[in-house]
């Protein structure tokens, strides 16, 4: 099998597992209990708080850990709302964000707050002029995606966070494709929320975390017993903290050597597939993305057929996003780039990671031109064009 899907998710390190496997087995206590073999645990989770503050440059206490993205853009999005809705209750958003985001802006629409939604131009970057003009007096909250999972287009987030800091609105970035992959540097960037997920860069499922900037007040999502300092209750998934520390921590030692090595590979994977097949555009900041990730357009044929031709040669990939991957509509992302819906059904996005090796590419490379030809040979779109 050639895996070319990690922005949906990544397979976990053999150091992460072996980091988790005592907290799954022998070290099965309560980090809430106060007697001594509980405390194991929580020592345990402390100490991944620790790495995942190290990585991003905050403050262990900024950490609250989550089960994922999901629960984390949730939280950040209605916490910030229901906190400040006395000041106002408008939030600005893009067009281009994770389901995740939008849908948690949409149910906040249906109880009486107002949602703008910022266009994106053709690489998939807001503006920042339209940014501020958009914000407003009783507007309490933004919430920019950092980096794109579909076309890997990275936001200005310092620039973002500046305008946002200047006019005393909160901004929250939805940053699980970008932990792990670029330099996340809180301490620099001026965030006051970020959201991540630990399956993202080589950690297990089921488990996030929400950074807080410390002071921040919001209303937490789940209620209870007051976990994780009363901002998110329920027994610590300790198992997983545990992963999603050592995969924070590894990250860290890692990310700039591996950065630059399957750049590489996703260089000559796009140059390859715009060489060999004809009508194809490439989708996303040609400059500044994440080094991982290639979308293309083919046009005159649907990707999910190409999809499934690429599966029986072994090769996974994606037409967008994983969440939405049994939707037959077209990418919300590549529409809201000004991508016509007829193109936009022949996305394809191909997403590298640690274990993508150059002879993995030639086999795609080899593969993909003759699935291409293919499907286009029995496409009414090619045969009329």
């Amino acid at each position: 099998m050639i895996y070319l899907d990690y922005n949906a998710t990544t397979p976990t390190d053999e150091r992460v597992l072996r980091k988790m496997m005592p907290y799954l087995k022998g070290i099965y206590g309560n980090p809430s209990s106060v007697y001594r073999f509980a405390q194991e645990s929580k020592r345990a989770v402390e100490e991944a708080r620790e790495n995942l503050a190290k990585l991003l440059n905050a403050e262990a206490s900024e950490i609250v850990f989550t089960s994922g993205g999901t629960e984390s853009d949730n939280t950040a999005i209605k916490g910030i709302a229901l906190a400040k809705e006395a000041k106002g209750k408008h939030i600005i958003t893009s067009k281009i964000e994770h389901h995740a985001v939008l849908h948690a802006c949409g149910f906040l629409e249906s109880q009486g707050f107002e949602v703008t939604y910022l266009g994106v131009d053709q690489y998939g970057r807001i503006n920042l002029k339209e940014l501020k003009e958009s914000i407003r007096k009783d507007t309490i909250l933004v919430s920019i995606i950092y980096a794109n999972n579909e076309v890997g287009t990275i936001q200005p987030i310092k620039e973002i966070a500046d305008i946002c800091r200047g006019s005393k609105v909160c901004f929250h970035s939805d940053a699980v494709q970008a932990v792990g992959k670029v330099n996340v540097d809180l301490g620099v960037l001026g965030l006051d929320l970020l959201s991540l997920s630990g399956h993202k860069f080589y950690g297990p499922k089921g488990v996030g975390a929400l950074y807080v900037k410390k002071g921040l007040k919001f209303i937490p999502l789940f209620h209870g017993g007051g976990h994780e300092r009363g901002r998110r209750s329920g027994t610590e998934n300790v198992s997983g903290i545990v992963g999603l520390g050592e995969a924070a921590r590894i990250a860290k030692l890692e990310i700039e050597d591996e950065g630059k090595r399957v750049k590489l590979l996703r260089d000559k994977l796009e140059q390859g597939i715009l060489k060999s097949i004809p009508e194809v555009k490439a989708n996303g900041d040609p400059d500044n993305r994440v080094f991982n990730t290639l979308n293309v357009c083919i046009r005159h044929i649907e990707g999910e057929s190409i999809l499934i031709n690429l599966d029986f040669e072994g090769i996974c990939a994606s037409s967008g996003s994983a969440c939405t991957s049994g939707s037959l509509e077209p990418s919300h992302v590549l529409l809201a780039m000004g991508i016509p819906a007829e193109i936009a059904h022949g996305s394809l996005r191909m997403s590298l990671g640690k274990h993508t090796n150059i002879k993995e590419i030639d086999k795609v490379l080899e593969a993909l031109p003759p699935i291409v030809e293919k499907l286009r040979k029995i496409s009414p779109f090619w045969q009329n064009k």
